[in-house]
Parts: C-alpha cells; structure tokens; sequence
C-alpha cells in the first residue's frame, strides 16, 4: 500500500469520521477506488461485509449481500473517496494510450496505462517516475513486454525504457495515440498518430539516460527492437545479418527525410557492414 502523507492521512481520517470506518479500512478502501480510476472498487474487508465490488452510478455488492445498511454506507464511502480523488491532479485517468501486441495464440492483447502525476495525497515513489523530472507530468504511460512508454505532449517528447536504458524521443508534429510491437520477426516498434502508424526508429532521439544525442549518433543507438536494444548493452551479443540491414535501410529512411547527411549515413553504413 502506498504512504500517505499528511494531507492523505488528514483525508483519510475525514473519511473515516463521516463514515464510521475505521482508518484502516478507509485507507485500503481509499486504494481501491484509486486502482478502480475512481469509477470502481474491488476490496475485502470484514468492515464492508468481506468481499466485494463497488461501482460509481452502478450496482454494490458485498459479502454480506443482505445487509442493505451497510451496503449503503460502504456506497457512500467509495462514492464520497471518488469525489475526493478529483481534487488531487494526476491521480484520476486524464489520458491514456494502448499498447498492442499479439500472444503466442494470435489473439491480441491490449493494455492501457493510466496517468498518475504527482500528489499530495501520497509519498512520491522515485521507481515509478522513471523518465527526466525536466519533461514534467506525461499525459499518457504504458508499458508492453519489457518496455515502458510516457509521452509529453506540450514538449513533444516520448520517454521509453528499455531495460536499464532510458531514450527521450522528439515526436515532432505527432500526436501519439498507440504503441505496437510486432512479435517473432524484427520485434520493430510503431505508433500511432494523426498520420497514421509509423516506426518509433523514424523519430529523432534526443537524449539517452540523461546524456543528448546527436543526429549522427541517434539511429545506430535507439531500441528499434528489443533484441538489439539488449544487444547493444553486451559486446558480445551478435547482431543478426538481417537486423543490420534493416538498420541501414532506416537509416536511409532518414537521410531521404534529411535528418542524416550523406557523409553521417555512409559513416554509419559502413560501420554496420563491418559487423557482417
């Protein structure tokens, strides 16, 4: 359970006063409307009947199905906590974006990450924040597989981890709704934009853990795929042959889009060849 600081330990105790609960329910409640987005719960505790589910305009359900009092009264809690979630920015879903990809079935999966900037209410935790604090408050996160997404849309950034490795991408004149990886082959990562979809190694890096990144350099070091993402932290990984020429075809992609200079591309072009 997360630390509350003395704001949120100040709500909680409100709460816990107007309606009868004792702290810790309330705390473990207020929780669970927190993971729910403010618009669900599900908990457990012997204060609100045992196991339950609580929906905001919808049905509650407790363990103690007959015992309307009580369900009315854990209602009004998850209902009151809702309300008071909204007052505390970054806490409550404000944007969102899907990550897809597809299980070894061939169903797709679909994930959505939920926004949390920082509150009052809680003890920061350092871990979750992964990105640059200069990029400020992202207005969607994701993750899918082993990497984890945040875009800024005023500064038009994209932060992604990868591994132990952080790359701040400049999205341009993008506005990134999607992520997808493709599974089995390149594992080539695309988003989705106003214009489509398009590969995430056609954006320009800007900076890799805390250091800037120069246009020459940008290609050669950004995760196209996971794979060579984790390549690159061993000498001794091998890069496949079909994963060099791919490299260098972005790496045209790029030089046709006049992000790279003939003489950057044929400097890179051949350190890539050289590796076959």
């Amino acid at each position: 359970m997360s630390a509350l600081t003395d704001e949120g330990r100040r709500v909680v105790d409100g709460l816990s006063q107007r309606h009868g609960f004792s702290r810790e329910a309330t705390e473990q409640m207020l929780v669970s409307v927190l993971n729910g987005n403010g618009q669900m719960a599900q908990f457990s505790h012997p204060e609100f009947g045992g196991s339950g589910q609580w929906m905001r305009g919808g049905m509650t359900m407790i363990g103690d199905m007959f015992n309307n009092h009580l369900k009315g009264r854990v209602d009004s809690l998850c209902s009151d906590i809702a309300s008071q979630l909204h007052n505390f920015g970054g806490l409550i879903q404000s944007g969102s974006f899907q990550s897809q990809s597809q299980s070894g079935s061939g169903t797709q999966r679909q994930d959505a990450g939920a926004v949390r900037g920082e509150s009052s209410l809680f003890v920061p935790d350092p871990s979750r924040n992964w990105w640059p604090k200069e990029l400020g408050t992202p207005n969607a996160t994701g993750s899918q597989n082993q990497m984890q997404y945040a875009y800024f849309a005023a500064p038009s950034r994209l932060a992604v981890k990868s591994g132990n490795s952080v790359w701040v991408y400049n999205t341009l004149n993008h506005q990134i709704g999607g992520f997808s990886q493709q599974q089995g082959g390149s594992g080539n990562i695309s988003f989705s934009s106003q214009f489509g979809t398009i590969d995430l190694s056609s954006l320009p890096v800007v900076m890799r853990d805390g250091q800037e990144v120069t246009a020459s350099s940008a290609t050669v070091a950004a995760p196209v795929n996971v794979s060579i993402a984790s390549q690159s932290e061993s000498s001794s990984a091998a890069v496949t042959e079909g994963d060099i020429f791919a490299l260098i075809e972005k790496l045209g992609a790029l030089r046709e889009k006049g992000l790279l200079t003939d003489d950057e591309f044929n400097s890179k072009k051949s350190e890539l060849l050289s590796r076959l």
